[in-house]
């Protein structure tokens, strides 16, 4: 296959003229990857221009991913060697970690234990690495503001037919900052999207990383629970306290109780802001396929509304979303 004119001169311009194509599924984001073989290594094209489509600079997008790539790299996670880039028109070639992801192998029926534990192994050294200066804070206001974009922006008109009002947006903003309020101050690389879509097993053994661009930093709870409280796909209970119980044996510095509080509010925004994005994904980027997730996130999130650290939240919702509409809008649900 061939791809369109400017992809195919950066190609050419870095020895890729002749390596076979194979665009792979789109996912949730706005990046499309092309895997290339029978080129000088495994390698895969990033392309960033579809980020103008939903609004994003994606000339900044990947110049993150290459500061915060070249971060990683100074330390004991293993992620993609940067092998070219042309900023300006939107492209990286980065080195292709393999075809089979932790979700893959877990979709195929590997023992997933293992493959929890190494990913709380890859996170745990992650998170030992000070954070660099110029990632964005995860935490705070912001926090609320961010998950406002899906819960208020998209998922709230299409279940309720208008916008909230202003008064409730703060209100919304202000239940989300009270939460993560006690948790203030960890100073983590949060990676944000740490599940098993974005590791890839290694041939040499433990778990490569992707997909970082949208770090910040925050509290280590957070990328935790995107592991073990996947929001596309369950997680035995076996598992989850398995590899929460080895992560924390590589933490001993932390303090179980409240690291499990702060996974509760860390989780309830991840959860909530996760469970209306995929109302967005279908509505803007018409991706109904997303949907199907809807029914896991809105059941994650009610187990980290059952613990007290997420009391500012589940206080909000109690009083403007009742139980029953907290699942996918009806004409969404029907998709």
């Amino acid at each position: 296959m061939s791809l369109d004119p400017a992809a195919e001169a950066f190609l050419a311009a870095h020895g890729f003229a002749r390596a076979a194509r194979h665009t792979l599924p789109g996912d949730a984001g706005h990046r499309r990857y092309t895997r290339l073989t029978g080129g000088p290594e495994p390698a895969l094209l990033v392309d960033g221009r579809g980020a103008s489509a939903v609004g994003l600079d994606g000339e900044a997008d990947l110049r993150k991913f290459r500061d915060i790539r070249a971060h990683l790299a100074g330390g004991p996670a293993r992620v993609p060697r940067l092998l070219a880039e042309d900023l300006p028109a939107n492209f990286l070639l980065v080195e292709d970690l393999g075809p089979v992801t932790m979700a893959q192998r877990l979709d195929a029926g590997d023992e997933p234990l293992p493959l929890y534990l190494a990913a709380a192994e890859a996170l745990a050294a992650i998170q030992k690495l000070p954070p660099p200066a110029f990632l964005p804070p995860w935490e705070g206001r912001l926090m609320g503001e961010i998950a406002g974009r899906t819960v208020l922006d998209w998922w709230w008109p299409a279940m309720f037919g208008s916008a909230p009002t202003p008064a409730l947006r703060e209100a919304f903003y202000d239940a989300v900052e009270a939460m993560v309020a006690p948790f203030l101050g960890a100073h983590c690389f949060v990676h944000r999207d740490f599940f098993p879509a974005n590791l890839v097993p290694l041939p040499e053994g433990g778990l490569g990383v992707i997909d970082f661009q949208d770090a910040g930093i925050g509290h280590p709870a957070y990328d935790l629970v995107s592991l073990v409280e996947d929001a596309r796909r369950p997680v035995p209970d076996a598992i989850r306290e398995a590899t929460i119980a080895h992560y924390l044996s590589l933490r001993p510095e932390l303090d179980p109780e409240a690291f499990r509080a702060a996974m509760a509010a860390m989780g309830a925004q991840r959860h909530l802001r996760v469970a209306t994005h995929w109302t967005r994904l279908a509505r803007r980027d018409n991706k109904p396929a997303y949907l199907r997730f809807g029914p896991l996130c809105w059941s994650l999130l009610a187990r980290s509304l059952g613990h007290p650290a997420a009391a500012p939240l589940a206080t909000f919702l109690d009083a403007h979303i009742p139980p029953a509409r907290r699942c996918n809008p009806p004409e969404d649900a029907a998709a």
